[in-house]
């Protein structure tokens, strides 16, 4: 009788060890933002490093070109600047996207951030035509984030912010659009 106890609390514990090891293996890990992604921009050539704060937060670092073109009394001209943005993103929507299942890697999302750009004074200005400086821009932006196959990336993210440099300051419109690359997996 205390042999068949024995076994039956062996298959007891075997029993509720199986079912752990069942309920943790069909468990969905939660969605999270990538730990570090490098992407390469081909719309307005440049680089981006999105590092992984938490689970969904991210800093974004981005080194890239900016081009406009500029009017007065004297004529036209295209100017040619870099620029610098750097974002406090916050990806709101990942688990709502993975319970529709749709695709979360490489932080494809919906995003909130605290943005500032630096634009470096236009390397392509005439200074007897129109003088420009540099300035820096201040933004709470919302954008999205998607990679498709074979790792192409779109990224689009706008709001309103403040720009101010040397001689003057505004509210003004931002808008931010990148195609390109994700390098690695």
């Amino acid at each position: 009788m205390q042999l068949s106890v024995f076994k039956n609390g062996k298959a007891a514990i075997l029993s509720v060890f199986i079912l752990i090891t069942i309920s943790h293996s069909n468990a969905q890990e939660k969605p999270a933002v990538a730990k570090s992604q490098f992407k390469i921009n081909v719309l307005l050539p440049g680089f981006v490093y999105e590092h992984g704060l938490s689970d969904k937060n991210t800093l974004y670092s981005e080194l890239s070109s900016g081009y406009g073109y500029t009017s007065n009394g004297f004529g036209k001209t295209w100017t040619f600047y870099p620029y610098i943005n750097e974002q406090f993103r916050h990806y709101y929507n990942l688990e709502k996207r993975a319970e529709k299942g749709k695709v979360t890697s490489h932080n494809s999302g919906g995003f909130v951030a605290m943005s500032a750009f630096y634009n470096f004074r236009s390397i392509s200005t005439n200074d007897n035509f129109s003088t420009e400086n540099a300035s820096i821009t201040l933004a709470p932006v919302w954008g999205f984030q998607r990679t498709y196959k074979g790792n192409f990336n779109l990224d689009l993210n706008l709001g309103v912010g403040y720009n101010f440099d040397k001689n003057d300051s505004d509210l003004v419109p931002v808008l931010n659009f990148t195609l390109g690359w994700v390098i690695g997996k």
